[in-house]
């Protein structure tokens, strides 16, 4: 006998080469009925749903039909998501904040749920899902203030940067411990149906996060209760260093788990914006039907790294992100909207500088309030609040002893 342990098919210094991908022509895929049973959908879980072909036109069953001024936000949200990435990774590497997480070619798969949801559904996001967040309209100096833990913070300095969380805008918080977000999910959603509410939810995991055990005990549970929830696993190709086939890429699709659970399941074009609109709204529409969770496989790439700690060079090719068999989905996009005459690249330039700008003025905004290591933060004192109605005694005690060392140790020191 021996052990098989996965290996990626070309590691760095070796040819790119995306042959085994298999990408099947735009609208050639059948759109079951929202209310169909579950079986209908499995084919679809070893197809992949696309809607934009290379001439940049929408074409086939799944074409949402969505209206010019409708494309437009959907490609400024992508752009300004994009933008603000490319600022808050500056200022990571200026030393501003400790950390920070790029989205980087996975654009639509957040933005495009967005608005295929209703801002009422309550969402559980991931760690790359910012581009929810400014979908719905949550200001970009309360996330940059987020981010540098700064005396603005809304979160007080008790989340770590990019894991936000925003009940006005339901807005699940982050957690960094992987798919932990799924259970609470499915049970804020079992909770809305037992009150006979329309409100659903929809959560976010990476395919190599699917691995945990809360995965399946999610899938598990909206399953056998019916549970109005869309589960979006991001198969980006890479959970940090390890590529997918360590979580079971290697044997099936990730869509195809849905089969063994016996829910719906969808395998979609993650870089095809109107594709992954299409299917979120197809879920959402079956879930508010009362016909229970759909899982959504947003097949896209990861096209920088893991994190500001990562270096991808490490471990693959420097030229797989131009090699990406699905493209950019900013770009196609922009392309379907130039085939329409609805845009130019004349056009895109412009808005591509607006929105540099406007998250430049909303980095200098929440600058005002601190940075990481500049002294700007909240009151030493309210890391013993907002846990307990009342401050226990034993809590008290260890608040005024933490203070009175603090004062011994920096006498300038103020609250």
């Amino acid at each position: 006998m021996r052990l098989h342990v996965p290996e990626p098919h070309y590691r760095p210094g070796d040819a790119v080469d995306f042959r085994h991908i298999v990408v099947p022509p735009a609208g050639a895929q059948p759109r079951p009925d929202e209310t169909c049973p579950p079986a209908e959908t499995f084919a679809l879980c070893n197809d992949l749903i696309r809607v934009l072909d290379e001439a940049g036109r929408a074409v086939g069953p799944w074409n949402p039909q969505l209206d010019p001024a409708t494309l437009r936000r959907m490609l400024r949200m992508m752009a300004l998501t994009r933008a603000f990435d490319e600022r808050m990774y500056r200022g990571q590497r200026q030393g501003k904040t400790s950390f920070y997480m790029k989205s980087a070619g996975e654009e639509a798969t957040a933005v495009a749920p967005a608005m295929a949801l209703d801002f009422d559904d309550m969402v559980f996001p991931s760690y790359r899902q910012q581009g929810i967040l400014i979908t719905r309209g949550y200001p970009l100096v309360d996330m940059i203030n987020q981010i540098y833990s700064n005396r603005a913070d809304r979160l007080k300095g008790r989340q770590l940067p990019i894991m936000y969380s925003a009940r006005s805008h339901n807005f699940f918080t982050i957690s960094g411990n992987l798919a932990t977000q799924l259970p609470q999910a499915v049970g804020w959603a079992m909770a809305s149906a037992s009150r006979g509410d329309t409100r659903i939810a929809a959560t976010w995991v990476g395919e190599g996060s699917t691995s945990e055990g809360d995965f399946h005990s999610a899938m598990t549970f909206a399953a056998v209760y019916n549970v109005p929830v869309v589960f979006n696993v991001v198969n980006n190709q890479w959970a940090i260093s390890s590529f997918s086939g360590f979580a079971g890429a290697e044997r099936a699709t990730f869509a195809a788990r849905a089969i063994g659970y016996g829910i719906a399941g969808l395998r979609v074009d993650g870089n095809d914006p109107l594709a992954v609109y299409a299917a979120e709204r197809w879920a959402a529409d079956r879930a508010r039907s009362n016909m229970g969770p759909t899982l959504i496989e947003h097949f896209t790439y990861r096209a920088e790294g893991h994190s500001t700690s990562d270096d991808p060079g490490a471990y693959r090719s420097a030229q797989e992100r131009s090699e990406w068999p699905l493209g950019d989905p900013i770009a196609r996009l922009r392309d379907h909207l130039i085939a329409l005459g609805e845009w130019s690249d004349d056009q895109q330039a412009a808005m591509d500088q607006e929105l540099a700008e406007a998250v430049r003025a909303a980095t200098k905004e929440a600058e005002k309030n601190g940075i990481l290591g500049h002294g700007l933060h909240h009151p030493f004192k309210t890391m013993f609040e907002d846990v307990f109605e009342e401050l226990p005694w034993h809590l008290q005690e260890q608040a005024e002893q933490a203070i009175r060392e603090r004062r011994i140790k920096w006498p300038e020191w103020k609250e």
